[in-house]
């Protein structure tokens, strides 16, 4: 009971503090008053209610991790470029070139199906902290807590999904200070509606992303089916467009800066409570690392793209997923040095050290700050090197993958048999052969190899030992004889698999440094990073404890974990370092003026030009200007891409999809003078749509608000 009354003390004291933190839906009640002074016109429960119709009906969770938001009676949804890309890249070729010139479905029939694609509504949240805390006073062994935790959420789940179609998760909030149960609707038949051509939805690459000013046309367009009975259903050519309970209606109107802005999204991940050392460890070891190992990559890859039409059908989503990370990660790093986020961290470090020595009843959570400090120096080199295994395996060389997949069949063969599962396994990883190969160059692939993998020798521990590593001539071996890099002998061995099989693919190079790899990372690295994530863990359980207690005014919002979260501020600009000022919005002209430069990631089609020079915007224009993208000071991160911007009267003004270089420290720390989101104005994608793209029929399905 203490963790709800002291969840709910911060969520009266954060108030004053709205432009920082990710709220959870169901609180707003809180904020409400504080929303309305920045000029939202809505009430708490327009936005969040469990009994009527509210703005979160119309919010989806796309693919896991994204955001969408339905924009039609007949289940029209939008989400960003780079959320939709898998699908689109996977629906073209070099007879099908989707992701150079776009795709737009004429009509429901053209739409296209995508395998595995979901988009999820929420039904309701609900505080079930007393519950799931049930019967765990007194216990302090670890196992035991978690499966008193575990049962208790199993009960919770079944208890609010029966007798539904629903499906239910628990999260714990603030390292398992309090939880919450998610119960939602889960959309299996999705399909791809529209994209618009690269040279828009991916206007300005790697040169542009993470930057500001930005003018990316960053979105897609999809639309969710159903069953006859307007409930989730397989993919069946019977299925019929879905009816949402809510749909956003669109902002028409003009924009200025100030205006209220509001995201409402699923928002991935953010580490606002870690101390200076755990800082200083992303700072200067874990983010420089993977930022090398990433460089390496791409080098490779971009070289290649540029050579051959079909290579860049088949690595443009690869390449997009590394190099998001890789120049958000060079962000950070840029932004923390920056802000001097370990002395600010220090620094409050201390005050929170000095209150909790200044009564009895806190004096426990003193000693906890040193004690997470001296944990990270003491194991922080299992965090390191697990996280170096994770680049190089899962990240890294893609042939990585087909192995990963026959080594678990391998170790789990006998249950497979056991349980008649083995003969649809192997068909489904032959099946799944030609997908992988479609999109499989093994000279990339190859190329990738042989620069990570000395660099992952170097970084690697010398406690840690990968025997293959030590071998001569290793990617001439593996690129020349493996059956994982060649689709006719990997389906060749699969379609004659035995269990005696494995014992012939134990001299296969490729196969034998991923499983030497594998089992150092599984055996002798995991354990050792889950027991430093544990303590760690329970150390910020206790800490965070301790700020809610200590300080009930400051900004302890839930960190981000991936569930629906609001956060709210303004349209508006920056200044983020001295000399500089950003304005608040972008237009068309400053699109043909990066295309004036001759940098090949501002490449235009001659059709944008001449819509420039005739200056053909349509009804889509503000004073004569197109905008293309503005800003705002909301609290974002990854998942909250395509999350709906909207204004003070809940209408859709646009897309979220990116912040500023400045901004991408605000995972691990907020600052409000810079900090800034980026959304594409969707009066911007209605243009695209209708005029250059000729899709006048997907604005007709949505309803203008001016």
């Amino acid at each position: 009971m203490k963790n709800v009354l002291v969840g709910f003390i911060v969520f009266l004291g954060y108030a004053l503090h709205a432009e920082e933190g990710m709220l959870i839906p169901s609180l707003l009640q809180a904020f409400e008053s504080d929303m309305k002074a920045k000029g939202m016109k809505l009430s708490a429960a327009d936005i969040y209610s469990v009994n009527n119709a509210s703005l979160k009906d119309a919010i989806m969770h796309f693919g896991g991790g994204c955001t969408a938001e339905l924009v039609s009676e007949k289940g029209l949804l939008l989400t960003n470029h780079h959320c939709g890309l898998d699908a689109v890249q996977r629906h073209s070729s070099t007879e099908h070139d989707y992701l150079k010139n776009g795709f737009w479905a004429k009509q429901f029939s053209d739409e296209l199906p995508n395998a595995g694609l979901t988009a999820t509504r929420i039904v309701r949240i609900e505080d079930v902290t007393e519950a799931m805390m049930f019967g765990i006073q007194g216990l302090e062994d670890g196992n035991k807590i978690g499966e008193v935790l575990k049962r208790n959420m199993k009960k919770l789940i079944e208890d609010a999904t029966r007798g539904t179609h629903y499906q239910g998760d628990v999260q714990a909030f603030d390292y398992g200070n309090s939880f919450y149960l998610m119960v939602k609707e889960v959309f299996t038949d999705v399909r791809l509606v529209g994209a618009p051509p690269s040279s828009i939805g991916k206007f300005g690459g790697d040169t542009d992303n993470w930057v500001w000013p930005r003018h990316t046309g960053d979105f897609s367009v999809f639309r969710i089916y159903a069953g006859k009975d307007n409930k989730p259903a397989e993919y069946n050519a019977e299925n019929v467009p879905y009816t949402p309970i809510k749909h956003l209606k669109i902002a028409f109107n003009d924009r200025k800066k100030g205006d209220f802005t509001m995201v409402y999204g699923f928002p991935g991940q953010t580490e606002q409570h870690l101390t200076s050392g755990n800082l200083k460890y992303y700072i200067e070891k874990q983010r420089p690392m993977e930022i090398d190992m990433r460089t390496k990559s791409l080098a490779v890859i971009n070289e290649a793209m540029t050579k051959s039409d079909l290579t860049r059908i088949q690595y443009m989503a690869k390449q997009a997923r590394i190099a998001n990370a890789w120049k958000k990660y060079i962000g950070q790093i840029d932004g923390l040095k920056q802000l001097d986020a370990v002395s600010l961290k220090k620094k409050f470090e201390a005050e929170y050290i000095a209150k909790a020595n200044s009564k009895e009843e806190w004096s426990r959570y003193a000693p906890l700050i040193d004690r997470m400090n001296k944990l990270v120096d003491e194991k922080g080199v299992y965090e390191f090197n697990y996280t170096l295994f994770v680049e190089y395996l899962f990240v890294g060389p893609e042939y990585f993958r087909l192995a990963r997949g026959m080594e678990d069949l391998e170790r789990n063969y006998g249950k497979y048999r056991t349980n008649n599962e083995l003969d649809a396994k192997v068909k489904a990883m032959i099946k799944g052969a030609d997908g992988f190969f479609k999109n499989y160059d093994i000279a990339v692939d190859k190329g990738i190899f042989d620069v990570l993998t000395p660099t992952f020798k170097n970084y690697l521990d010398k406690r840690f030992v990968v025997p293959s590593l030590a071998t001569s001539k290793l990617s001439e071996a593996i690129y020349s004889k493996s059956i994982f890099v060649n689709k006719e002998k990997y389906v060749a061995f699969l379609s004659k698999l035995t269990e005696k099989s494995f014992a012939k693919l134990a001299k296969d190079p490729g196969y034998k440094l991923f499983v030497e790899s594998f089992n150092v990372m599984r055996n002798e690295i995991a354990a050792g990073s889950n027991d430093y994530n544990l303590e760690m863990d329970a150390l910020l359980k206790d800490f965070v404890e301790g700020k809610l207690l200590m300080f009930p005014d400051g900004k302890n919002w839930p960190d981000a974990n991936s569930t629906l979260r609001v956060t709210y501020g303004l349209l508006e600009g920056s200044a983020p370092v001295d000399g500089m000022a950003y304005t608040e919005h972008t237009t068309l002209k400053g699109m043909i003026d990066k295309y004036n430069t001759g940098n090949p990631d501002f490449d235009l089609d001659p059709k944008m030009i001449e819509l420039y020079k005739d200056k053909k915007y349509g009804n889509y224009a503000q004073n004569g200007e197109l905008w293309v993208c503005f800003t705002g000071s909301n609290h974002t991160t990854g998942g909250n891409s395509g999350s709906p911007v909207l204004d003070a009267n809940g209408n859709l003004m646009g897309l979220n999809f990116d912040r500023s270089w400045e901004s991408t420290m605000s995972d691990f720390y907020f600052d409000p003078n810079r900090c800034r989101n980026i959304v594409v104005d969707i009066r911007y994608v209605m243009w695209v749509m209708d005029v250059y793209c000729g899709a006048k029929n997907l604005v007709d399905e949505m309803v203008l608000v001016k």
